[in-house]
C-alpha cells in the first residue's frame, strides 16, 4: 500500500508542476500557522470553526511543503486540493465574486475569484493520480524500496545461503 502511495515517474514534467504550487502554498500557509491564533479568529468570525481553521493552516503549509519536496505528495496534494476547493466554494463562488482574480486592485479586500483557486486544485489533482515525478522524495524512497526489495529476493534464492 505504501508503494503505491509513493510510487512515481522520472517525469520532469511533474516536477515544474510541484515547484509553483508549493512555493505559493507554503507562502499562503505561512502566515497563517505563524500567527494561527488571529487565523483561527478571522474564520470563527466567518462562522468556520477552529478545528477546520486549524486543517486549512497546516493544509496550505505543510501541504505546500510536503508538493514542493515531493514528499508523501499524493497526501500533500489532496491537503492542499481540498483547502483550495473549499476556500473557492465558500469564500468566492458562493458570495458571487465570480471567476476572475482582483488583476486591477479595484474590489474590496477579499472579494476576488476562484480563478487562482481552480488552478491550485488542477494542479493538485494532476499530482494526486500521477505522483510527484522526478527529483522528488518519493522517488528517491520508491527507488530505495526497489533495491532493497529486489536485494533480499536476491538472498532468499541465493544457492550460498544452502538453498
Amino acid at each position: 500500500m505504501f508503494r503505491r502511495l509513493i510510487a512515481t515517474s522520472n517525469s520532469m514534467g511533474m516536477l515544474w508542476a510541484r515547484i509553483p504550487l508549493g512555493i505559493i502554498m507554503i507562502q499562503h500557509g505561512y502566515g497563517k500557522v505563524f500567527g494561527l491564533p488571529n487565523f483561527i479568529q478571522f474564520c470563527d468570525n466567518l462562522g468556520i470553526p477552529p478545528f477546520f481553521a486549524v486543517c486549512a493552516a497546516f493544509g496550505e503549509f505543510f501541504g505546500g511543503l510536503g508538493v514542493l519536496l515531493g514528499g508523501l505528495t499524493r497526501i500533500a496534494a489532496f491537503g492542499v486540493g481540498c483547502t483550495m476547493a473549499v476556500a473557492a466554494i465558500t469564500r468566492h463562488m458562493l458570495p458571487g465574486y465570480g471567476f476572475t482574480m482582483n488583476y486591477h486592485g479595484t474590489l474590496p479586500f477579499a472579494s476576488e475569484g476562484y480563478e487562482f483557486h481552480s488552478v491550485a486544485v488542477g494542479i493538485s489533482m494532476t499530482l494526486m493520480f500521477l505522483g510527484a515525478g522526478a527529483w522528488s522524495l518519493d522517488g528517491l524512497l520508491s527507488k530505495m524500496l526497489a533495491r532493497k526489495k529486489s536485494g533480499s529476493a536476491v538472498l532468499k534464492e541465493s544457492p550460498a545461503l544452502g538453498d
